[in-house]
């Protein structure tokens, strides 16, 4: 870019593509993102590096692939891995400061256990945790200054474990107004941060914890839509044969099965209000960037780290099973000067750092598994993979997968169990597993080549488990690695 731009990033947590009246949703509960969408640009094909929270937005803060940065899970959830970024990791922010752009984060931060968004140069207040966190000091001066009544919840709404114990809360009533909602809070603090910024350079992230369940929603969002208004998603037709089995432990472990028909169109509706609430308060901060003469100055991105199941494929939350509900996500950018339209190219969370970079004026190339998408906003003709990786290793448990997805098709590796193919053509629901049948030997060869060429040029070593488990072409190293015997290899 010719000249550095104020960033606005917009982000939030578990968010459905499908929710948003951009990408085709009737409901009409997300003017302002939608508002977004049409004075910018809405790429179609939108992914996230890893449908999980840690893992996801260490990749956007440092521009690497999971498997690269090695921060693969929850901290909530810790299977072993790496609990904070290495020392000397690169990270947009400090590139951003080292320009002299102020950086603000408001909102989840969840990178790591012990190391914060003020160790990686943002300012605001430190509000840890994976879910909106109600007894922070900072919250509760606020509902104290402005004389707002305390959390208080109910009308739980939560199945019955296989053990017989209560589900997770999946959803409740909140009993307080919507000025009291922790959203609105989060919308005031960034609000507040925008007058201190205004008039020099900035990066200011506003990170909603919602729509992550459970949905905490006071009256008016709880109730905004109708049960019966809701559309069942297809896959709730989800059956788990020729599927690994992993996918239906995690559906009792959501105890969708436990719930009647109704209580899932309940469940819809208020994940739905919930989107409704954080698009009315990303409406309020753009107001205030209106106010300030900000809005010609500054680009606009909005994205979430992941999706969300909310019933799809009889699932709750998100997990080992990468289906679109969870990998395909929002993803709006608005540059000033620059054209609005529609962009379809496979692109990733992880290409928002370089962009940040760019807009910045500082080198996108310092983000090693990203791409500026700056380019494809102009509606410039540049070289692009017409096909995405992504990968998973675990959230309750160690589980490494690799999903390849072209236009047609979606390739899963899963080395415990079945591999999953699906043509989205005809499956767009990806309830029927095609991976084994004759018809498509093709098709899976062709993709699995692909993947474990990708992988290797990555340095990813999960395509060790490839070469000696498929046709991926011919093998040119020792699979042992023993280095005794590479000449059988040449």
């Amino acid at each position: 870019m010719s000249e550095p731009k104020n960033i606005l990033f917009l982000m939030t947590d578990q968010h459905r593509v499908d929710t948003l009246g951009a990408y085709g949703n009737q409901l009409g509960t997300t003017p302002n993102l939608d508002e977004l969408a049409r004075t910018g640009t809405r790429f179609d094909r939108w992914y996230t590096p890893t449908a999980i929270c840690t893992p996801a937005r260490a990749s956007l803060l440092t521009g690497q692939a999971p498997f690269r940065h090695k921060l693969l899970a929850n901290y909530e959830r810790n299977v072993g891995y790496l609990e904070d970024l290495g020392e000397g990791t690169f990270t947009f922010s400090q590139a951003l400061r080292d320009r002299g752009y102020n950086c603000g984060l408001i909102g989840k931060w969840h990178v790591g256990t012990n190391k914060s968004a003020g160790d990686f140069g943002f300012d605001g207040p430190d509000l840890p945790g994976w879910h909106n966190p109600v007894d922070h000091p900072d919250y509760l001066a606020y509902l104290e200054e402005n004389g707002f009544p305390p959390y208080e919840i109910s009308d739980r709404i939560r199945g019955t474990l296989p053990n017989g114990g209560p589900g997770n809360l999946l959803a409740a009533r909140l009993h307080q107004p919507v000025e009291a909602t922790f959203e609105h809070y989060l919308a005031t603090r960034t609000i507040e941060m925008l007058e201190q910024y205004a008039g020099e350079p900035f990066f200011l992230a506003l990170n909603f914890f919602g729509p992550h369940l459970p949905y905490i929603l006071p009256d008016e969002y709880f109730d905004l839509i109708d049960p019966a208004d809701v559309e069942l998603p297809r896959s709730i037709a989800e059956t788990f044969q020729g599927k690994p089995p992993v996918q239906k432990n995690y559906s009792a472990h959501w105890t969708f099965d436990t719930m009647p028909i109704e209580t899932t169109r309940k469940l819809i509706a208020i994940y739905q209000g919930y989107v409704a609430l954080i698009d009315f308060e990303i409406g309020r901060v753009l107001a205030a960037m209106e106010r300030l003469g900000l809005t010609d100055d500054t680009a606009v991105f909005f994205t979430c780290d992941h999706g969300e199941f909310t019933g799809s494929h009889r699932l709750h939350d998100k997990g080992p099973a990468m289906y679109e509900d969870i990998y395909r996500t929002p993803g709006l950018l608005r540059v000033p000067g620059q054209p609005a339209g529609v962009v379809r190219n496979f692109v990733s969370l992880l290409d928002c750092t370089a962009t940040i970079l760019d807009l910045a004026g500082a080198d996108p190339k310092q983000a090693t598994d990203s791409r500026s998408l700056l380019p494809l906003v102009a509606g410039e003709q540049v070289e692009w993979a017409d096909d995405i990786v992504c990968e998973f290793h675990g959230h309750h448990f160690p589980y490494p997968q690799r999903m390849l997805r072209t236009d047609r098709y979606k390739l899963v590796v899963n080395p415990d169990s079945v591999n999953e193919l699906y043509d989205l053509e005809l499956d767009p629901d990806e309830l029927l597993n095609v991976y084994e049948h004759p018809e498509q030997a093709a098709v899976r060869s062709r993709m699995l080549r692909r993947l474990y060429t990708v992988l290797r040029e990555r340095g990813d070593n999960f395509y060790h488990w490839m070469t000696s488990m498929y046709d991926v072409g011919e093998v040119t190293y020792d699979p042992s690695l023993s280095g005794l015997d590479e000449s059988t290899y040449e």
